[in-house]
């Protein structure tokens, strides 16, 4: 077996590097602002704000400290923590949540692929000045077989980074994370020098508690803050399977959720401040919001058609463009390689070398992300089928403590480490009760969308790419496949010498 499975972040430092590369990605930059301004008021979106806060410490940093928890203690991938932890019979709920982060993975390194090539777009050619230009940006890009070269090279990039296993994340993430932190802290204090910008970044955190009592607002919270934490993704499960065992995992829950929206909430201020700058003295508010609420193709809209011809109309505006793709490219980058490293962790703890799992994983990924790179319509599909699945991916977590004993669990794994916070009592209950609750919640809200608006005609039809059945029958391919496999995935995977190097 490579050695590269006993290898251990060299410090914790870099190991929160590493993490916050998971968690910080394109949600926060290009998902969070639209989600922000379509659950805003009349006059601001401070109240939904404040619903995503709450459900970052009742749903993202409970499962994050689980998913730390568990992979120390398991030291394996998500296949091999859910037999050791759980037990041999659960071994197929780890195998669908690797599956779930794989199947993102496929179409999420084709986003990383438009990423850079906006960046180049950025750096060679004059921004669009129109609407109608930076539209024929975005289809002459899709038209021809760019997509595919980007979505390769992203691959391709993501089995360098991961290569020499954890030692080389580490190092890639020492560079990403703070050159990306670096770059939105100079868009913030840029976006803030603009005539008007204040304006929106006022209405951002604004709040209108009417809006409250819609559940609307509550549940699209939850699903924002369950989606770009990564929680219950078995992302971090899988890097805190190479955590030192002296490392904590509380502090470095909250230091990885706080760390994450903070940077949305960052990447918030200068989507509202810019368009707020630009359009506001164009349009009414009320048309600006639009702007910010219309997705447009695969939720393309505001991030690839409205903000180059935004930034081409303030001073130094391609410098600004070039740096908010240079820190998009870089989010969606940390996130992907740790989707690769996932999938490879668990081929390698079934016996096969690294580099070979490697190999067999970016050839797959390519391979299965083209039908995604030519084609917007399976691309959203996929985005809609597996993000949702992600609610089942966090209720198994869940489910892998709760199997083992929660307070168990917790004082066992978690708690009286020198250096380090106590979960308490608060963290089982959230545990045992809360999160499953929510999961059930949020697969039940999804599944009522996809049956009364997104596809309300034809539901029962699997080709309609937001049906209720289309998820159902991925899914149940899936699950079945895994369930039939279930022995065989337990066998082998426990078969692996259990590394204790610490």
């Amino acid at each position: 077996m490579s050695s590269h499975v006993d290898q251990r972040f060299s410090s914790r430092w870099g190991l929160i590097l590493s993490v916050l590369g998971i968690a910080v990605g394109t949600g926060n930059i290009w998902r969070f602002p639209r989600i922000a301004a379509s659950n805003s008021g009349d006059t601001g979106a401070g109240a939904f704000l404040l619903a995503w806060l709450i459900f970052l410490f009742v749903w993202s940093i409970p499962l994050i400290i689980a998913e730390y928890a568990l992979g120390r203690k398991g030291r394996m991938g998500v296949v091999g923590t859910f037999a050791r932890v759980a037990g041999e019979k659960f071994a197929w709920m780890g195998a669908f949540v690797g599956f779930v982060a794989t199947a993102i993975m496929f179409y999420y390194s084709v986003v990383a692929g438009w990423c850079m090539f906006y960046l180049t777009e950025m750096l060679v050619n004059p921004l669009p000045l129109t609407t109608e230009a930076a539209q024929g940006v975005w289809d002459g890009f899709q038209a021809g077989g760019q997509p595919i070269f980007f979505h390769a090279l992203a691959m391709g990039f993501g089995a360098l980074a991961v290569w020499k296993g954890v030692r080389s994340i580490e190092r890639v993430n020492k560079v990403l994370i703070p050159a990306l932190l670096v770059i939105v802290f100079i868009a913030v204090g840029r976006t803030l020098t603009l005539d008007g910008a204040m304006d929106g970044v006022r209405f951002l955190f604004t709040p209108e508690w009417e809006t409250l009592a819609h559940p609307r607002i509550w549940l699209e919270a939850l699903t924002q803050n369950a989606w770009d934490t990564g929680a219950g993704w078995g992302l971090i499960l899988t890097y805190g399977a190479y955590m030192q065992a002296k490392h904590g995992v509380v502090k470095n829950a909250f230091i990885t959720g706080v760390g994450n929206n903070t940077v949305s909430l960052l990447a918030a201020i200068i989507i509202f401040g810019t368009v707020f700058a630009i359009l506001g003295a164009e349009m009414p508010k009320a048309e600006v919001l639009d702007v910010m609420k219309t997705s447009g193709p695969a939720a393309t809209g505001l991030t690839f058609i409205w903000m180059p011809q935004l930034f081409a109309k303030m001073p130094a505006g391609n410098v600004f463009a070039v740096l908010f793709f240079l820190g998009l490219s870089f989010a969606a980058f940390s996130s992907l390689i740790s989707m690769i490293e996932l999938a490879t962790r668990v081929i390698v703890d079934l016996g096969l070398q690294r580099r070979h799992a490697i190999a067999a994983v970016c050839g797959v990924g390519f391979l299965m992300g083209i039908p995604s790179a030519v084609s917007l319509g399976f691309f959203e599909n996929q985005d809609f089928v597996w993000g949702v699945a992600l609610m089942i991916s966090g209720a198994f977590i869940a489910f892998a403590v709760i199997r083992y004993g929660t307070s168990r669990f917790r004082l066992e794994v978690i708690d009286h480490l020198p250096g380090d916070w106590n979960a308490g009592r608060a963290w089982d209950g959230l545990m045992t009760y809360v999160i499953p609750l929510l999961a059930v919640i949020l697969l039940g809200w999804w599944l009522f969308l996809s049956a009364t608006v997104y596809a309300p005609e034809t539901w029962y039809d699997p080709t309609d790419p937001f049906s209720v059945m289309t998820c159902l029958m991925q899914w149940g391919v899936v699950l079945v496949v895994f369930l039939a496999l279930n022995r065989w995935l337990a066998r082998r995977t426990l078969a692996t010498p259990f590394s204790e190097v610490e």
